[in-house]
């Protein structure tokens, strides 16, 4: 360990200050957080606004010094953006400072984290706040984004445990719940309950999109499409990068989704009143016992 000051009293680093990142700081100074935090992003106008708005204390234009001195660095850009972010902190980082992220797959920036870091991956914090919305960029920043919502921490074998207690009280503070699960799980799990239903909206606006009776469509669509296709709004860039690291479960999940889709067709084709009924039925059940354990978690 370094015979710098402790990480606590050392400066909070965002990288990437958009939705995800600007939220935490907000979140953080709204919690009373004392400690100094700087921001960096490769566009200037972005650190202008989280200067502006309060997000962070301080920013940078160029990496190494946004992370000179850092106590924690939080990564909160896009998937594929985090290899290249990771070889760069692995030559400026003190010995002791603690590299977490916000990322949305977790194997692919293990395996990155593995690859720079093998001297120090007891640093290493893998992390999720499972909360977001559909806007993106720094200007959607909210201090409450994360109150009442999970995080999900992934720590390696050889994460040292006072460094995932650190990065759990931080997202603390943000008025998470926080809980940890193996990676491969914590991939398969959001591939099915966050990655498929975004892939499902932008495919069905895209299809619609591509018809060239799309204007009608859109101005009789209620609320049900736009409760339905609200994640499509979503930033194309971080969904297209999760595509992109989290293949594998996210094949499954879109083709265990064809293959339901096929039997709801074939229920369809042949008139199954019955079959139908209970089909809706057993959805509308599932999804309001869910909704009754979001409101009233207690076992």
């Amino acid at each position: 360990m370094s015979e710098s000051r402790p990480v606590a009293d050392r400066p909070l680093v965002i990288v990437g200050v958009g939705l995800i990142g600007a939220s935490l700081g907000l979140a953080l100074k709204a919690a009373g957080y004392e400690g100094e935090v700087v921001g960096y992003s490769r566009s200037s106008e972005t650190l202008s606004t989280a200067k502006s708005r309060g997000v962070v204390d301080r920013v940078e234009a160029e990496l190494a010094e946004a992370v000179r001195g850092a106590g924690v660095v939080v990564l909160t850009t896009p998937m594929r953006a985090m290899p290249g972010i990771l070889e760069t902190l692995s030559q400026h980082l003190e010995r002791d400072t603690i590299v977490t992220d916000g990322g949305s797959v977790k194997a692919s920036f293990v395996e990155a984290a593995r690859t720079f870091f093998s001297d120090s991956l007891d640093r290493i914090v893998p992390g999720h706040p499972v909360a977001g919305r559909e806007h993106s960029g720094v200007d959607a920043g909210d201090a409450t984004l994360y109150r009442d919502h999970r995080v999900i921490l992934t720590p390696l074998t050889e994460t040292d445990p006072a460094a995932t207690a650190h990065v759990r009280s931080l997202w603390q503070r943000c008025g998470s719940e926080v809980v940890e699960l193996d990676v491969a799980t914590h991939d398969a799990v959001l591939a099915a309950s966050s990655h498929l239903p975004h892939y499902a909206a932008f495919g069905l606006v895209d299809m619609f999109a591509s018809r060239p009776e799309k204007a009608g469509i859109f101005r009789f669509a209620a609320g049900g499409f736009r409760d339905f296709t609200r994640v499509a709004s979503s930033d194309p860039v971080m969904w297209r990068d999760i595509a992109l690291c989290n293949t594998d479960a996210i094949l499954s999940e879109l083709d265990a989704y064809v293959d339901a889709l096929t039997r709801l067709r074939k229920l369809v084709a042949e008139q199954d009143a019955d079959a139908l009924e209970a089909l809706f039925t057993n959805a509308r059940d599932t999804r309001n016992a869910w909704l009754s354990e979001l409101e009233d978690p207690t076992p």
